[in-house]
């Protein structure tokens, strides 16, 4: 298995691979680009080709090499990574000598859910059980081309029909009730958890089918209109939608995505031509599945229910999505009350709208006007305090200072007045809108630990490694460096260089590294790419800066007593303030 894996790694270009997803730019040896896993200005994000690694020198300090990438990024386990890759790099995986309890786990759902939405939709479309149900979606307008591409079935009234198929398959009940397609009665009896409805199979964007939503055919007063998979192994409704698993290309390729509520809203335009779109399953669009949108374009179209629950869906959508610089837009459709129905009664009117969405904001200025609009003091004040923690929010500062000019000329007061009205409402934001662990801070670093990392990482970095170590170590010992792994790097450079006088390979040098120092070396060889603060000062003058805090210390500990028991500790303190007096001069000719 092990040979499998290098294989992989071998055959994938990380540059390539982590490029596919993030634009990324050379930095010397290196690539950089904005970490994908974290909110950022500022790239912190750093791979190497020649180590195929990347590693995060931001809020999140991950790092990994390209499976560890796929994993963050799918929110897969290693082996189905490891899959993925494998597929891509056309290399055969041989026998599996490690068990995944995670991906058994997942695979079997997976296998389950294939199998019932294959149930569904034969039942839909070839049994006498169906005809009710395929009847009410022709009445709907749905082709049988879009029934079949969607996966769309039918779930009988009985109470075991699918339970009895998925036994029959070899399926054990506790599987079955673990995937969420049966549940458990309270005198412990289990039966079909979609009965008598409509069925959306539920899919991620390879494919798989992760749940099922299911519609009531004939809903009665204790019935629920939809019901739902429930969080399983496989489905989690914060990052799932539907239809993304045939709509991803078309919204990458038109860089725009249509964020619809339900199945039948994204269905209805989807026939229509409108194929850059996805139903985020409820009327609010969560912190998850902006980040997994971001992925294809940086442009949300929220085309919700026009009525008051859509129209809070489309405030909450806003304060998720602005935190990642997204531009957003809302559709005005003036007939029907959502997407789907808009398409029933005029679908080129629709169409219409949907090509000239108005931006977010002067769609909620214009909301906000029409909730108080008497021309009074009292009224204005409440659009004023509506409208303050909307500007609020707004992270790009042009776009801020551009409504809050606007809100200024609608109130008829001087912009001063509304920035008092902003800022109050910044301060007053005390919950943040982005998860704390999505947050992470980054611990401080000072100077004193950044100089000898950078410095080391310039070493390793550089293509003439030999010519750099002469610059540093005419200077510095290892003991200098502060850090005790960082002097043991700098011992092992020292002691290559004499076994190797021909020349510097970063790959053999690694090779010589004991395992408990590859993994800081791995982020020490990326570093430099990443630090931006220490890229323009001279590298004598970094080496002097080293000397100098380490003859401190030095002076410091045998200052204590700490180091020294006999006799001769004051000549050495002597003498190390006479060096230190050096470097001190040498620093200020700088």
């Amino acid at each position: 298995m092990d040979t499998s894996i290098e294989e992989i790694k071998s055959k994938t270009d990380i540059v390539e691979f982590i490029g596919s997803y993030i634009p990324l730019k050379k930095a010397g040896r290196n690539f950089k680009g904005n970490c994908p896993f974290h909110q950022e200005k500022t790239p912190s994000f750093v791979i190497s080709p020649e180590r195929q690694i990347w590693h995060c020198f931001g809020a999140c300090g991950e790092g990994g090499d390209a499976i560890k990438f796929l994993m963050k990024w799918e929110n897969v386990t290693f082996f189905e990574a490891l899959k993925e890759l494998a597929l891509r790099a056309g290399v055969k995986l041989a026998r599996v000598d490690f068990e995944d309890k995670e991906w058994i786990k997942k695979e079997q759902i997976l296998k389950m859910n294939y199998l019932a939405s294959e149930f569904y939709q034969y039942l839909l479309l070839q049994t006498s059980f169906g005809k009710k149900a395929l009847a009410y979606l022709t009445n709907r307008k749905l082709s049988e081309k879009v029934i079949k591409s969607f996966g769309l079935g039918y779930a009988p009234a009985s109470w075991d029909s699918l339970l009895q198929f998925l036994k029959k398959k070899g399926f054990p009940l506790p599987e079955i009730y673990e995937a969420g397609l049966v549940v458990k009665s309270e005198g412990g009896h289990y039966y079909d958890r979609f009965r008598g409805r409509i069925i959306f199979p539920i899919m991620d964007v390879k494919g798989n089918v992760i749940g099922f939503s299911g519609r009531a055919l004939d809903q009665t007063e204790k019935m629920a209109k939809y019901v739902n998979t429930p969080e399983t192994a496989v489905y989690h409704k914060r990052e799932s939608f539907y239809g993304i698993h045939k709509t991803k290309d078309a919204i990458r390729k038109s860089k725009s995505v249509v964020i619809v509520e339900g199945e039948f809203d994204l269905i209805s335009p989807f026939q229509q031509g409108i194929e850059n779109i996805v139903a985020i399953k409820g009327t609010a669009l969560t912190q998850e599945q902006v980040k997994i949108l971001k992925r294809y374009t940086s442009k949300f179209i929220f085309a919700l229910d026009m009525d008051t629950a859509g129209e809070e869906a489309i405030r909450r959508g806003m304060n998720q999505a602005d935190y990642l610089d997204v531009e957003m837009y809302v559709v005005r459709f003036k007939k029907g009350k959502d997407p789907d129905e808009a398409i029933q009664l005029d679908a080129h009117s629709f169409i219409k709208a949907v090509q000239s969405p108005v931006p977010i904001y002067d769609f909620m200025i214009d909301f906000i006007k029409k909730k108080y609009p008497e021309e009074n003091p009292f009224h204005k004040k409440k659009i004023g305090e509506e409208l303050a923690p909307m500007i609020a929010h707004i992270q790009n500062p042009i776009i801020a200072s551009h409504y809050q000019k606007k809100l200024a000329h609608i109130l008829e007061v001087d912009e001063d007045s509304v920035g008092k009205l902003v800022f109050r409402a910044k301060r007053a934001a005390i919950v943040p809108r982005w998860p704390i662990k999505t947050m992470a801070t980054v611990t401080k670093t000072t100077r004193e630990e950044l100089v000898p990392k950078y410095l080391l990482s310039l070493l390793l970095q550089n293509e003439s490694a030999y010519e750099m170590a002469k610059r540093i170590f005419s200077h510095l010992q290892p003991h200098d460096f502060s850090i005790p792994s960082l002097q043991k790097i700098a011992e092992h450079f020292l002691i290559f260089e004499r076994q190797n006088p021909g020349g510097f390979s970063i790959k053999l040098f690694f090779h010589t590294l004991p395992k408990e120092l590859l993994s800081l070396a791995d982020e020490l060889y990326l570093f430099a790419s990443s630090e931006t603060a220490l890229k323009n000062e001279k590298i004598e003058k970094l080496v002097y800066q080293v000397r100098r805090i380490s003859l401190k210390n030095q002076i410091a500990l045998l200052t204590k007593g700490e180091t020294l028991e006999n006799k001769g500790g004051d000549q050495e303190i002597s003498l190390l303030q006479e060096s230190l007096k050096s470097v001190e001069n040498s620093l200020m000719s700088m």
